[in-house]
C-alpha cells in the first residue's frame, strides 16, 4: 500500500509540473554577434534544440530543475543550472560562449604576465593553439606530445617508430634545439644543446591546459635559443571548481594508462587545490625491443588573496623507455620495418643495451600582483633536478665481437643471430666474456682501452637548474602599452658514465683520473626512482666524469601602441650567458676551464592594420645575436676544459614576416610569408681524412636560408561540422660558404685549412612541402563526434651530414641532398559521451595511420627511420 502511495504522489507530482519554457540568445564573445546553430541541451536527456539564424532558442522542459548545456564547435562548452516553476517562460538573455583559446580563464593562475601567448599582443603573428579538448581526445597515451601540434602549418613531428619519448619536432624546417619551448613561461630547452627530450616530459598532455606554436618571430619577449619558433605549453593549474576525473586508457602493444585526478575548487578563503596521479606500461610502441613505463604526478595549490594571486606547482613524469634507432634499408628488407638490433635475450631473459630513464621533478611558484587598473607585476620562480641518463654497452661492443658461429657476417658484424638478427646476449655473457684471461686473484675485468670484454654503462646526465622570469606592464594610455622584465638562469650540469650490468665479468679496468689500473667494480640500477638518489661518486665512475655551469641574466622590454584599427610594437633583450667547465675524468686531480662569458641581444618590431572588418595586414622584422650552445665551446673529448680555437662567435638570426588574417563568425583563414636567415653557426664533425683514423672537422660559418608561404584556414558550419586545413611551401637550403679546420684528434695538431661550399645544399631531415585537411563532425550534437584528419608530406630530404658535402667539396664534386618518398597519412577519432545530471562518461578512440601507409619519415648518417604503421588507443573517462 506505501508503495502504491508513493507511485501515485509520483505520477500527480508529474501532473502538476507539466511544462517550461527556456529561452535566450547566444552570442560570439569578441563581435557579440549572434551564433546560429548553436548547440542547446539538457544534460543527461535527448531534449534539445539549435539556435536559429539570430542565435535565438526557445526549449520546453518537463523538469522543474536541471542543467542546460550550450555548445559550439570552436568554442568552450557552457554549463546553466536553472530552476523554473509551472508554465513559467525562463529568459536567460544573451549568452556568451567562450573561443577554446580563452578557455586559460578556467585556472586560477598560469602567470598570465610572463606567459607570452599570441592574444596577448595586439599585433598579430604566426601562431596556432590547440586546446585542451582537443589535446584530450588526440594526443593522450601512446601518443607522442609534438603530435598534438601536427595538423598545424609548418610543423613536423618525425622518428616516431624510436622509443616512447624520442620524436622530434621541426619548426619551418629547424630542429628542436633552434626552436624556442617554454612550461608557464619557463624555458625548458637543454641549456648545454638547446635540444628537448620528449620522454622527460611524458606527462605534459595529462595537465596541459593549452599548447600554441608560433612560428617564427614570435611574441615571446626572452632572448630565448629561437629559430624557427616557440611553443608556449600552459598547464592547468588549480582550478576554480570542484571535479575529478577517472580515466583507463589501453593501445596497441600491449600499451595500459590510468590516471586520476581531483580539484577542491577554491573555498570562501581563497584556497584550491588540485592534484593527478597516472600509471602506464607497454611492451612496444611499435617497432620491437620499445617497451617502457612511466609515471606522472601534478600537485598544484592556489591562493587568491585581494588582489594577489599565488599558486604553486610541482609535476615530474619519471619514466624509461627502450630505444629504436635507425637503419640500413638492407636490414629491413631482411628482418621488417619493426626490427631493432638494441635488444635480444641473456639466458632467457629480455635485455636492451639501449634503454632512456630519467626522473625531472620541476617546481614552480607563480605570483601575479595586479597593482592598479593600470599596472601589473607577474613572477615565475622555477627550478628542476634532472636525474639519469641512458644505457649502451662499454668496451668491446656486440658488433665488433669475432668468431659467433650463429651470424650472418656479410649483413651484420659480430654476435647478432642471423635467424631474427638480435644480439645473442648469452654468448656475450657465458661465451665471450667467460673466456678471458684472469689477473692473480682469478678476476676477470673488461679493459676498454685494449677492446676487452663487454659490460653494460650508464651515460649519467644531472642537473640542477634554478631560474625566474618577472614581467612588469603599465598601461600607459588607452593605446600605449608598455613592459619590462628579466630572466635569470642558473644551471649546474654533472656528466659521468657508471656500471649498470658486468655481464658476468668482475669489474672494468681502465686509464681514469691519472690511474692507469683505475678498477670499478660497483654497479647501479638504470631506473627513474632509483636514479634520484642511488648514482656512482667519484671513484666509482668509469669512461668521463665532468661538469659544467652555465649562468645566464637577461633583461627584456615591449612598447606597443594600438587602437581598434592599427598597432605597432618594438621588443627588445640583452642578455650575458657565462660557460665554465671541470674535467675529473682525463686527469689526476681536477682541471678547471676559465670562465667564458658572451653577450646576445634580439629586437623585434612589427605592424599591422585591419583595413577593413575583419581584415588584416601585418608584416614584422627581427635580429637575433644568440650565444652559442657550451657543446660547441667545449668541443674536446679528450680535455673537455679546452675552449674551442677559434673562439665560437654568436650566431646571427635575421627574419622577416608578412600576413593577411581574415577572421569572421565561424570562419578564420591566415596567410603568411617568411624570411629567415641564420648565418654564422659552428659545427664539429669527426671522421677518417686521408691517413687520418680519428680526423675533426671544424666549421666555423655554416649559414642556412629558410623562406616560404603558409596557408592555414578553420571553418565552423553550424554547430556540427568543423573543417580546417592548411598548405605550405620552403626553399630551405644551406648558402655560402664556410672554413673548415681539420685537426688530427691523436695530438691535436692542424692537418689542413681549407673552404666548403654549401651553396643550395638543400636542408634536410623535414618536409619543405606539405598539406592537410581535417573535420570534425558532431553525429550527435553534444555526444557523438568523430574526426578525420589527413597530412601530406612531399620535398623531404635526407639528414644532410656536413662532413659528407667537405668531402665531395675537397673532391670537386657537387653534394646533393637524398630525397626521400612523399607520404600521406590518414588519422581517424571517435568520442561519445552521456551524462548522468552533472556527471559525465566519455568514450574516445583514436586509430593512426589507419591505411598502415608504409613510409621514411627521416634518416641520419647511421641509416632511415621508418615511421609506425598503425597504431591506436582507447580510453573510458568518468568526470564527475
Amino acid at each position: 500500500m506505501k508503495k502504491l502511495f508513493t507511485m501515485m504522489l509520483l505520477f500527480a507530482t508529474s501532473i502538476i509540473f507539466a511544462q517550461g519554457t527556456i529561452k535566450g540568445v547566444v552570442t560570439d564573445p569578441d563581435s557579440n554577434l549572434p551564433m546560429p546553430g548553436a548547440n542547446v541541451m539538457i544534460a543527461g536527456t535527448s531534449n534539445g534544440t539549435t539556435t536559429d539564424f539570430n542565435g535565438m532558442f526557445s526549449l520546453e522542459v518537463e523538469k522543474e530543475q536541471g542543467t542546460l548545456v550550450v555548445s559550439y564547435v570552436g568554442f568552450s562548452q557552457k554549463r546553466i543550472k536553472f530552476s523554473i516553476q509551472n508554465g513559467e517562460v525562463l529568459d536567460l538573455g544573451a549568452i556568451s560562449l567562450e573561443a577554446d583559446q580563452n578557455a586559460l580563464g578556467e585556472i586560477v593562475l598560469v602567470g598570465r604576465g610572463v606567459i607570452d601567448l599570441e592574444q596577448g599582443r595586439k599585433t598579430p603573428i604566426a601562431a596556432s593553439t590547440v586546446t585542451s579538448e582537443e589535446i584530450q581526445r588526440k594526443a593522450v597515451g601512446n601518443v607522442e606530445f609534438p603530435q598534438i601540434l601536427k595538423n598545424t602549418p609548418n610543423v613536423y613531428v618525425s622518428n616516431a617508430s624510436g622509443g616512447f619519448g624520442d620524436s622530434q619536432m621541426f619548426v619551418r624546417g629547424f630542429g628542436q634545439s633552434n626552436t624556442a619551448f617554454l612550461l608557464n613561461g619557463q624555458p625548458i630547452n637543454g641549456m648545454e644543446d638547446g635540444n628537448m627530450y620528449w620522454s622527460n616530459w611524458s606527462g605534459l598532455a595529462d595537465i596541459a591546459s593549452a599548447v600554441q606554436v608560433q612560428r617564427g618571430l614570435g611574441s615571446s619577449k626572452l632572448a630565448i635559443s629561437s629559430v624557427g619558433g616557440t611553443v608556449n605549453i600552459v598547464t592547468k593549474a588549480t582550478n576554480k571548481t570542484e571535479g575529478g576525473f577517472a580515466r583507463f586508457m589501453v593501445g596497441n602493444g600491449s600499451y595500459m594508462k590510468g590516471t586520476v585526478s581531483y580539484d577542491t575548487g577554491l573555498n570562501d578563503n581563497g584556497w584550491g587545490f588540485s592534484f593527478l596521479l597516472d600509471y602506464w606500461q607497454a611492451h612496444s610502441k611499435w617497432a620491437n625491443g620499445t617497451k617502457g613505463q612511466g609515471q606522472n604526478y601534478f600537485f598544484s595549490v592556489g591562493k587568491k588573496a585581494g588582489n594577489h594571486n599565488f599558486n604553486f606547482l610541482l609535476t615530474g613524469a619519471p619514466q624509461w623507455h627502450d630505444q629504436n634507432y635507425s637503419k640500413g634499408a638492407a636490414l629491413y628488407d631482411r628482418y621488417g620495418l619493426k626490427y631493432n638490433n638494441n635488444y635480444g635475450f641473456n639466458n632467457g631473459d629480455y635485455l636492451s643495451s639501449r634503454r632512456n630513464y630519467y626522473h625531472k621533478p620541476i617546481v614552480n611558484l607563480n605570483w601575479d600582483w595586479d597593482i592598479s587598473e593600470k599596472s601589473n607585476l607577474s613572477t615565475v620562480l622555477y627550478a628542476s633536478f634532472g636525474r639519469g641518463g641512458g644505457t649502451g654497452t662499454y668496451g668491446n661492443g656486440p658488433g665488433y665481437i669475432n668468431g659467433y658461429p650463429n651470424g650472418d657476417q656479410d649483413l651484420q658484424r659480430g654476435a647478432y643471430s642471423a635467424s631474427n638478427g638480435l644480439i645473442d646476449w648469452s654468448y656475450v655473457q657465458n661465451v665471450y666474456n667467460a673466456s678471458l684471461s684472469t689477473d692473480a686473484n682469478g678476476k676477470r675485468y673488461a679493459r676498454p682501452g685494449d677492446r676487452e670484454g663487454t659490460v653494460m654503462r650508464g651515460s649519467v646526465n644531472n642537473h640542477a637548474w634554478y631560474g625566474s622570469v618577472i614581467n612588469y606592464e603599465n598601461i600607459l594610455t588607452d593605446e600605449l602599452t608598455v613592459n619590462v622584465g628579466a630572466d635569470i638562469r642558473f644551471y649546474k650540469g654533472d656528466h659521468f658514465r657508471q656500471i649498470t650490468d658486468l655481464l658476468g665479468l668482475d669489474g672494468v679496468q681502465e686509464n681514469f683520473g691519472g690511474n692507469e689500473n683505475n678498477i670499478v667494480t660497483k654497479t647501479f640500477n638504470p631506473g627513474p626512482w632509483s636514479s634520484l638518489f642511488n648514482y656512482a661518486d667519484e671513484g666509482d665512475r668509469i669512461d668521463y666524469d665532468y661538469s659544467e655551469n652555465i649562468n645566464y641574466q637577461g633583461g627584456f622590454a615591449q612598447v606597443e601602441w594600438a587602437n581598434d584599427v592599427v598597432s605597432a610594437f618594438v621588443q627588445g633583450a640583452y642578455s650575458n650567458q657565462s660557460y665554465k667547465r671541470e674535467d675529473r675524468g682525463n686527469f689526476e686531480g681536477t682541471k678547471k676551464s676559465e670562465t667564458l662569458n658572451k653577450a646576445g641581444y634580439n629586437i623585434k618590431a612589427g605592424a599591422s592594420w585591419m583595413f577593413s572588418e575583419g581584415h588584416t595586414i601585418f608584416a614584422n622584422a627581427g635580429d637575433y645575436s644568440r650565444q652559442p650552445f657550451l657543446d660547441n665551446i667545449f668541443n674536446n673529448y679528450d680535455d673537455n676544459t679546452e675552449i674551442a680555437k677559434p673562439e665560437v662567435d654568436n650566431e646571427k638570426i635575421v627574419g622577416f614576416e608578412a600576413g593577411y588574417r581574415f577572421q569572421t563568425n565561424g570562419f578564420q583563414v591566415n596567410l603568411n610569408a617568411y624570411y629567415t636567415s641564420w648565418e654564422n653557426r659552428f659545427l664539429g664533425a669527426t671522421g677518417e681524412y686521408q691517413d687520418i683514423q680519428n680526423a675533426r672537422f671544424i666549421f666555423t660559418d655554416i649559414a642556412q636560408v629558410h623562406q616560404g608561404l603558409e596557408l592555414d584556414a578553420k571553418y565552423n558550419l553550424g554547430n556540427r561540422w568543423m573543417v580546417r586545413g592548411y598548405a605550405t611551401v620552403g626553399d630551405w637550403v644551406y648558402d655560402g660558404s664556410t672554413p673548415v679546420r681539420i685537426i688530427d684528434d691523436n695530438d691535436n695538431s692542424l692537418v689542413e685549412t681549407t673552404n666548403v661550399d654549401l651553396k643550395d645544399v638543400k636542408v634536410g631531415q623535414a618536409p619543405q612541402t606539405s598539406a592537410g585537411l581535417g573535420a570534425n563532425f558532431q553525429a550527435i550534437p553534444n555526444k557523438l563526434s568523430v574526426s578525420l584528419d589527413w597530412n601530406y608530406y612531399t620535398d623531404l630530404y635526407g639528414f644532410v651530414d656536413v662532413e659528407d658535402v667537405a668531402f665531395a667539396s675537397l673532391n670537386n664534386e657537387v653534394y646533393k641532398s637524398e630525397e626521400l618518398n612523399s607520404y600521406s597519412l590518414f588519422d581517424l577519432g571517435a568520442s561519445y559521451s552521456f551524462d548522468f545530471g552533472d556527471q559525465r562518461f566519455i568514450l574516445t578512440g583514436n586509430v593512426y595511420n589507419i591505411l598502415d601507409h608504409e613510409y621514411i619519415s627521416q634518416s641520419d648518417n647511421y641509416g632511415y627511420f621508418y615511421g609506425n604503421g598503425t597504431t591506436w588507443n582507447f580510453s573510458a573517462k568518468y568526470s564527475f
